[in-house]
């Protein structure tokens, strides 16, 4: 079904693409409208409100209809309320949806450039994602899928990967044979099989029954999403291990955007930018209060890896880089590598 769903997205993108070019956005960008039209952003994400994303997404809405009262209305649908990650892909190119918040990873069948953020250990921190997204070879990914009616706003932070499962992780033979739950990503597939373990696509509102009936037997996430989402309560056993980054890339319906007047649009924008500044700032705190709230809890058992021990599991995933450098661009690659260092 996910398949389907970006392969439906590439056509529909052109579409709407193809409709903005020939004027689909009367009025567009240029105040035609009147100042009382009210415009709907509806703003579907699948994290809880505590979580990073959730409190920017509601913060974004709090800031623009206390900006533009009367103007405009966001509508934000946290936890899958509305719709998964991957369908909401899909509802932004058909401009069900408005604005969207959805994980780097999902966007690989839209492009192979996003994989980058998926590349095990590529970033240490998060600090360092923020020098890459913030150059110019980041910030010129916000424009890559346009053509296909998507346009990119901002990226959101997250925050870093840690494993947990059934028993500790703490060589990378202890995942041999065990079933991975992972995001709709390639590299995340070949990042699991490279461990011994096998991988399990599938969306994050199932993720907590899947764990607590066996259907998959570990998994991979921030320790915002692990804690939010309770997946402590399913999992006796965690890993610090850093692997890995979830982000955002958070995106507008490109023909509706458009069609705001100039000064809605600058402002929402600007708005924007302030809700990222303050969002991103936060993430490593958030996730750093929930590691220690799971602790705390004293249901999962928390192993913290060796310097020794991360360097097996970061020799056991480098088959993934000689993988996928080159679909995703060599040059891009070594722009991120300067940025982490």
């Amino acid at each position: 079904m996910a398949v389907r769903v970006r392969i439906r997205t590439f056509v529909l993108g052109f579409l709407l693409a193809a409709l903005a070019a020939c004027g689909g956005s009367e009025g567009a960008g240029n105040g035609a409208a009147s100042a009382s039209t009210l415009y709907v952003i509806k703003f579907p994400h699948v994290v809880a409100t505590a979580a990073p994303k959730g409190q920017m997404a509601q913060r974004f809405k709090e800031l623009a209809e206390e900006r533009f009262p009367g103007r405009v209305s966001v509508e934000v649908y946290p936890s899958a309320q509305l719709m998964e990650d991957t369908e909401s892909i899909e509802a932004l190119a058909f401009g069900e949806v408005q604005m969207i918040a959805t994980s780097l990873s999902l966007y690989d069948r839209l492009t192979q450039k996003f994989q980058l953020f998926d590349l095990p250990f590529l970033f240490p921190n998060l600090a360092a994602v923020e020098r890459f997204q913030a150059s110019a070879d980041g910030r010129a990914l916000l424009t890559t899928l346009t053509e296909r009616g998507i346009l990119g706003l901002q990226f959101w932070h997250n925050g870093m990967k840690q494993f947990s499962g059934p028993r500790p992780l703490i060589e990378p033979e202890d995942a041999r044979g065990l079933k991975f739950r992972v995001m709709e990503s390639d590299i995340l597939q070949a990042e699991i099989e490279a461990i011994g373990g096998s991988p399990q696509k599938m969306a994050f509102g199932e993720v907590y029954q899947a764990l607590q009936t066996g259907t998959v037997d570990a998994q991979e996430n921030t320790w915002s999403n692990m804690y939010s989402s309770k997946f402590y309560e399913v999992q006796p056993y965690m890993t610090e291990s850093n692997h890995g980054y979830i982000g955002y890339f958070v995106a507008v319906n490109s023909a509706f955007w458009q069609s705001l007047p100039e000064d809605l649009r600058l402002g929402l924008e600007t708005t924007l930018a302030e809700v990222t500044q303050w969002g991103n700032a936060r993430s490593e705190a958030i996730n750093q209060e929930d590691r220690q709230r799971i602790v705390d809890s004293g249901r999962s058992e928390l192993t913290v890896l060796t310097p020794q021990q991360l360097a097996a599991w970061q020799t056991a995933m480098r088959p993934v880089w000689d993988e996928f450098r080159d679909r995703i661009g060599g040059e891009l690659v070594d722009a991120a590598l300067a940025a982490a260092q």
